[in-house]
């Protein structure tokens, strides 16, 4: 194991907030390793790169020579997070979260040592609890301390509906911890309450509180709003590596340090030379092509991620259209068509109001020309190539 001194600066490296750090370092002072645990719900059955930000920080502490606990919480994913939500969110059935977690350990081990990795269930301590058990658990705490919870109190003062199963959430979550035995629980900046609450029900029973590290939450390709499918502005892990490559290269100058501090394994000083080299005057471009290979030879290979940077230039910085470019018919009935319908039933973007956004920003061609007029009708009878950003192609034809 490394030094505190050394140790501590990797476990920071990016992290919102670190509670308690004096208690972390206490416990990497004793010299053995610590259980380092991070909870998903299996709400979906593809991770995507704002997941991966919690999976790179498990994977440091691995590297730090600790245990990684990795929890998927195919029980609490039936009960819904509310964290966030201005509405209760309504819970999946257990053949989802079923089918969802079974995509999750291929998906992780592309990040995580399967060596130094344990994948546990919650539902397998809380399938086993009878209703006295979560009647005692649910004595624990007081609707008043969760009720301190933002989006909780939100919620009751606006007179918004809060169902009595989402103050089990949390409690189910602080419990993962008891039974685990976490030293430290990893989790988004959203989800500090529940962290806090593993450590509060730790001292119930009788247990050392976990340390609580927070990560920032991952903004999406448009630079604005966290990573989501629900946003379309998402990475997935499982994404084709053109495309995975394609819109790494097509975020901000901006946003590419802030992937590279919570997504890239270079070291600090590395990416702070690749810093002064901008400032130098080397193309930004060629130091995001670095980032843009390196987690697409996390997620492929090597060789992949080779490819995909030559294809990368042969099809957009020298305007060659792929040939694979889909052939899309639309059926109009003989009328017009708004630009944006077009390209949202063409499968270009993924609705109207993105469509409405790229026209905008300047990303849509037709034909190579620039679409300025968001009202704009397309003719019927009419073959064209449309094109949205740098990576989204077809020849669509208006009948």
């Amino acid at each position: 194991m490394e030094s505190i001194a050394g140790a501590l600066l990797e476990i920071q490296r990016g992290a919102e907030e670190v509670l308690l750090l004096d208690a972390l370092k206490e416990k990497l002072s004793r010299g053995k390793p610590l259980r380092i645990k991070a909870g998903f719900d299996p709400t979906a059955p593809d991770l995507h790169l704002g997941h991966t930000v919690l999976l790179n920080k498990l994977r440091q502490f691995q590297e730090l020579g600790h245990e990684a606990l990795f929890l998927i919480g195919d029980f609490t994913g039936m009960i819904g997070d509310p964290t966030g939500k201005n509405v209760t969110r309504k819970p999946l059935t257990r053949e989802e979260v079923s089918a969802n977690a079974c995509t999750y350990e291929s998906q992780i081990y592309k990040i995580l040592d399967p060596e130094k990795t344990v994948v546990m269930f919650n539902s397998e301590w809380m399938g086993k609890m009878s209703a006295a058990d979560l009647i005692q658990l649910s004595s624990k705490q007081t609707v008043a301390r969760m009720l301190e919870r933002d989006d909780f109190k939100k919620r009751y003062a606006n007179n918004q509906s809060i169902a009595i199963h989402e103050f089990i959430y949390p409690l189910v979550q602080g419990y993962d911890s008891v039974v685990m035995q976490a030293d430290v629980e990893l989790g988004g900046t959203d989800q500090k309450f529940n962290l806090l609450m593993g450590r509060e029900l730790q001292r119930q029973y009788g247990q050392e509180q976990q340390v609580v590290l927070t990560m920032p939450l991952l903004e999406g390709l448009d630079g604005v709003q966290k990573m989501s499918k629900s946003l379309s502005n998402y990475i997935g892990v499982t994404d084709a590596p053109d495309d995975m490559f394609g819109k790494i290269m097509s975020i901000s100058d901006d946003l590419m340090w802030r992937y590279y501090e919570l997504l890239s394994f270079r070291s600090v000083g590395e990416i702070e030379g690749f810093k002064r080299d901008i400032r130098d005057g080397k193309n930004p471009r060629d130091i995001k092509f670095i980032l843009a290979k390196e987690i697409v030879e996390r997620f492929h290979s090597a060789a992949t991620a080779d490819s995909s940077q030559k294809n990368f230039i042969a099809r957009f910085q020298k305007g060659v259209i792929p040939d694979d470019m889909p052939e899309v018919v639309i059926d109009a009935d003989g009328k017009k068509s708004l630009i944006a319908n077009v390209l949202k039933k063409a499968g270009l973007v993924a609705s109207t109001s993105e469509a409405m956004r790229m026209i905008k920003q300047g990303a849509a061609r037709i034909d190579g020309e620039r679409v300025e007029n968001q009202k704009l009708e397309i003719a019927s009878g009419t073959t064209h190539t449309y094109q949205v950003g740098k990576r989204r192609f077809a020849r669509i034809e208006i009948k």
